[in-house]
């Protein structure tokens, strides 16, 4: 439990008492979330040998280590977590995203290999493939007999997964599929397990289907069908790569060095015609093309939204990474002592300072607000996953696919928001540790190369922004028809901008209500919920209304042009709307909370949160007149109240997260007072 020692400093209000353990145990409840249950199961069975690693090892080392530890974890049963029952698996699919956030207090490197084995491929042969496929390969992927490699990146394309250059292409005279690099720019690159342990790949490429027979006239039949995935053998039994395929090793990277990432070209490779992974579409036995989705974008992105789950796990570990590097770097603060107030023989606990209260607080309120963010998006996942599998439905309905595209907009947004939150809070709490936060052994600056890409592994966070942008435009879908790019900004603005405006002119009214109750300057009103999400709502709203309007200035022929150089105001309004998400999420699992201390303590969180997050805005929200100069001063002296009121708890607030303590042990946090280290 936090201490706070005592100082000379004068007219400094008497400190809270720190929270009890009943208050600490209430609020870990609650950013628990639906899962708590296998969240304990994880801290009471997993020792810290099973999940860590081992500074100064070689990349051989740590890459032997890691494969060591996965198959580990799947002698455990972690392997099996969230694949289908019938096929061995264990508990359902949000509790696979659950368990990848709680092993994130690990070594990374090894986070990734499960996840590359685990979620990616398994994922993409158990989302993609049919019965066949489940029965073939799930139990032997999930024991870790078969370790495989998720093959999407290309040399020459990545974002842009649509117009990857590897061909697979039906061969009617063997019933095969040929599999093909046909380019340098087509081979695999940055792929997990690729370089050493991959015996198998789900390979992303162009599918090719000739015609069978003659094409009637007045019809056309084009012999590309679009991005498949195909199962490819990339090794045999004793580890040598397969007849055609070549393989290689990307080498030093950055961060992650307990991953195998490599390098793979395929040089007119067959595998059977079963090999496809058919869920969405397929080869019949005639050798014709068959897919209950016949526009072949639509079955493109329904087939990417079938593997969303991806990304879920990449934010959840990266929020995870954050939480343990605050929670490292807090009670560090809490001992580390340089300088002394006046008057005083005794120096100071750094976290003291309000310097470095403003350098942790916020981002551990953020951290809180993401947690519950995380935990109700993957709430809804789990929701559509149990609803598309009740159903009987071989392909899920308009319903359905409306709300999936809604979710893969969300989670997009998050993901890139909290792997931003990770990079910037670990960099902080790496500078807030001093020199000893530079030390590997205490695991902030490995932690930090490790982070690293995950702001752009499973999507570039900017593109993903624009996403979600794409996503609040086609929440108007219904009003566009077949217009090209420039026709459908068009009247999608001419047709929403005066309902949007009527919108805004009532949230405007709102607004001066709540003004004419509690004036803009009186600082009361800050705590005021209301008024907290005016601003974030107010921000959304108007950023999407005002991008609306930008775009409506674009004609047939310069359409494209005008959207790219509002690409600025466009990911304001995408960020803008995750950033209310968030909010509304974090006051969500707040009001849940039942009445007593752990919900006061929350509450002062989640204020904290929603006015630095503001601040950080500050500069628009006074351009645009949401709040004054006096108020946006108010903003900052209400936080730095925050940060003294919540100094007290720091300790007990990481503490929250429920990081087992002896995941947390190392040198800087076992520093006594006389063991002053490294000047801070």
């Amino acid at each position: 439990m936090s201490t706070t020692p005592e100082t000379t400093t004068e007219n400094t209000p008497p400190a809270p008492a720190p929270a009890t353990n009943d208050v600490v145990e209430q609020m870990r409840i609650a950013l628990d979330g639906p899962w708590r249950d296998l969240r304990e199961r994880i801290r009471g069975e997993l020792p810290w040998e099973a999940i860590s690693g081992t500074p100064g090892e070689s990349i051989e080392a740590q890459r032997e280590r890691v494969t060591r530890q996965v198959l580990a974890l799947a002698d455990k049963g972690y392997g099996s977590i969230g694949f289908p029952t019938q096929y061995g698996g264990t508990l359902d699919y949000g509790a696979s995203c659950v368990a990848f956030e709680m092993e994130a207090y690990g070594d990374l490197s090894l986070l990734i290999k499960n996840g590359v084995q685990f979620g990616l491929f398994g994922g993409a042969v158990s989302r993609l493939g049919t019965d066949k496929h489940l029965a073939a390969y799930v139990p032997d992927i999930m024991s870790g007999k078969l370790m495989g490699c998720f093959a999407m990146t290309e040399v020459g394309h990545g974002s842009n997964v649509a117009a990857v250059e590897t061909t697979a292409t039906y061969d009617a005279q063997t019933d095969e599929i040929v599999v093909h690099s046909p380019t340098v720019s087509a081979t695999k690159t940055y792929i997990g397990n690729a370089a050493k342990d991959g015996r198998a790949a789900a390979v992303f490429a162009q599918l090719v289907v000739p015609s069978v027979g003659d094409v009637a006239d007045g019809e056309e039949e084009t012999p590309s069908k679009g991005v498949h995935v195909v199962v490819v053998p990339i090794r045999d039994e004793d580890g040598n790569p397969m007849p055609g395929v070549t393989i290689g090793d990307n080498g030093v990277k950055g961060g992650l060095p307990g991953v195998d990432n490599g390098t793979i070209a395929f040089d007119h490779v067959c595998v059977p015609r079963e090999n496809l992974l058919d869920k969405f579409g397929g080869i019949d036995e005639t050798g014709t093309y068959v897919s209950e989705i016949d526009n072949i974008n639509r079955r493109f992105f329904t087939m990417l939204g079938t593997l969303v789950r991806g990304r879920v796990c990449v934010g959840g570990g990266a929020g995870a990474a954050a939480q343990k590097a605050l929670a490292i770097a807090v009670r560090y603060g809490e001992q580390r002592r340089q300088f002394s107030a006046p008057g005083s023989p005794d120096e100071l606990v750094v976290l003291d300072y309000l310097a470095h209260q403003r350098k942790l607080l916020p981002r551990l309120a953020k951290s809180f607000a993401l947690r519950f963010t995380q935990n109700a998006m993957t709430a809804r996942l789990q929701e559509l996953e149990d609803a598309a599998t009740s159903s009987e439905k071989e392909t899920p309905g308009a319903d359905h696919e409306d709300a999936q595209r809604e979710l893969e907009a969300w989670v997009a947004g998050m993901k890139a928001q909290t792997t931003w939150h990770a990079l910037d809070t670990i960099q902080a709490c790496r500078e807030a540790c001093g020199g000893a936060g530079y030390m590997a052994t205490n695991g902030l600056t490995q932690m930090r190369a490790d982070i690293d890409v995950f702001a752009t592994f499973e999507g570039d966070n900017t593109v993903l922004m624009q996403l979600v942008a794409k996503g609040l435009l086609t929440e108007y879908k219904d009003q566009w028809g077949d217009l090209d790019i420039a026709g459908t900004i068009a009247k999608v603005t001419a047709q929403t901008v005066e309902g949007l405006v009527e919108n805004t002119l009532k949230r405007a009214g709102l607004q001066r209500l709540i003004d004419g109750a509690t004036p803009r300057n009186d600082e009361t009103a800050l705590d005021s919920r209301g008024w907290q999400e005016s601003m974030f709502s107010e921000r959304a709203s108007h950023l999407l209304e005002t991008a609306a309007m930008r775009l409506r200035k674009a004609g047939k022929s310069d359409g494209f042009a005008v959207f790219n150089a509002a690409q600025d105001h466009i990911l304001a309004a995408a960020k803008a709307d995750i950033d209310l998400r968030i909010f509304e999420a974090f006051k969500e699992g707040l009001e849940a909370m039942p009445e007593g201390e752990a919900r006061k303590l929350m509450a002062k969180v989640f204020d904290l949160y929603a006015l630095a997050s503001i601040e950080e805005d500050k500069g628009w929200f006074i351009e645009h007149g949401r709040i004054t100069t006096s108020r946006s001063k108010a903003v900052t002296t209400r936080i730095n109240e925050l940060c003294a009121e919540l100094r007290p708890h720091a300790v007990d607030l990481t503490k929250a997260f429920g990081i087992p303590e002896s995941w947390l042990e190392n040198d800087l946090i076992d520093l006594g007072q006389d063991r002053a280290g490294v000047t801070a």
